[in-house]
């Protein structure tokens, strides 16, 4: 799971994954090869962006007649990859980057093709491929305000260099990452201090206060799109790419053939970094649905 997002109350995660064992996925009840059959299982973690991919992809799916059981809301890699191993679980939209780096504590390249490739590696003793990966992204992106990045000239991280000092205000485990903190600090060589904000909507209003110069933010997050903030460039790139992949249970890939394969390479191929922010926009801000949203977007696409 990233560990910048903001989570969704309320999301009751013991029942979630208590429920997977009725959810008609296992591998006594692997879907059956073309379409039809038992429904395939489409998970999603418990943000909205990834709510909207797992969605996106669900209605897709059922668009060219494939039936879908959906199994949102169930939380961190820990609880959804053993089930996705065991086929209760067949479908997570993933984020290339942060699954090699949280998913199997390794370090992951720079570029999507090289993510891809390793992570696919990675995934396939436990019987899980990949399809092709999205151009849309959504990575750990640093903001500033804007009129300080005016006042000081600073489009990138290692323009901080600039100030006196920095301060830092990230989640608590910001203070370990070589992405976060550790980065700013010893790839960077910032002057820089950390301070510990657990939840995004405190970190923002203490970058509006002046309180903390620096903060993460997610790079689908309506902050990146608004005036009054900077995104600063990762110039030495402490960041890896973090782009949208599907990642399948290999038996549901094998069974259900090209066709199936076709269907979800077509949705992420027009998946692009600025339509989901837009599509996390209409959910956060906007308060639409996360199916009327799917719907909508699709449509547009001509996908459903």
């Amino acid at each position: 799971m990233r560990w910048t997002r903001g989570f969704k109350a309320g999301v009751v995660l013991a029942a979630a994954v208590l429920g997977l064992a009725a959810c008609g996925g296992g591998s006594d009840q692997s879907a059956a090869a073309g379409k039809g059959g038992n429904p395939i299982v489409v998970a999603s973690f418990n943000f909205t962006d990834s709510q909207i991919l797992a969605e996106l992809y669900s209605q897709a799916l059922e668009a060219k007649g494939y039936p879908v059981t959906r199994k949102f809301n169930i939380g961190s890699r820990e609880l959804v990859y053993p089930s996705l191993k065991s086929g209760e679980l067949q479908f997570i939209p993933e984020y290339q980057g942060a699954a090699i780096s949280t998913g199997f504590n390794q370090d992951a390249p720079k570029d999507a093709d090289s993510e891809h490739a390793k992570l696919a590696e990675l995934l396939k003793p436990s019987g899980v491929g990949l399809l092709n990966y999205a151009p849309a992204e959504n990575k750990n992106t640093y903001i500033v305000k804007s009129d300080l990045a005016k006042q000081q000239g600073l489009t990138k991280i290692s323009d901080l260099k600039k100030l006196d000092k920095v301060v830092l205000g990230g989640p608590p485990e910001c203070g370990t990452r070589a992405n976060c903190f550790v980065g700013f600090r010893d790839t960077y060589k910032l002057n820089v201090t950390f301070q510990s904000v657990q939840e995004a909507g405190p970190r923002l209003e203490q970058l509006k206060s002046g309180a903390v110069t620096v903060i993460p933010v997610d790079s689908v997050s309506p902050p990146t799109a608004d005036s009054d903030y900077t995104v600063l460039q990762d110039d030495l790139n402490i960041v890896a790419t973090e782009n949208i992949v599907p990642a399948v249970n290999q038996k549901v890939l094998d069974e259900r053939g090209p066709d199936f394969a076709a269907a979800v390479n077509a949705v992420s191929a027009k998946l692009t970094t600025p339509e989901l922010r837009d599509l996390n926009k209409q959910v956060d801000s906007d308060g639409d649905t996360v199916t009327d949203v799917a719907k909508g977007w699709l449509s547009k696409q001509g996908l459903a």
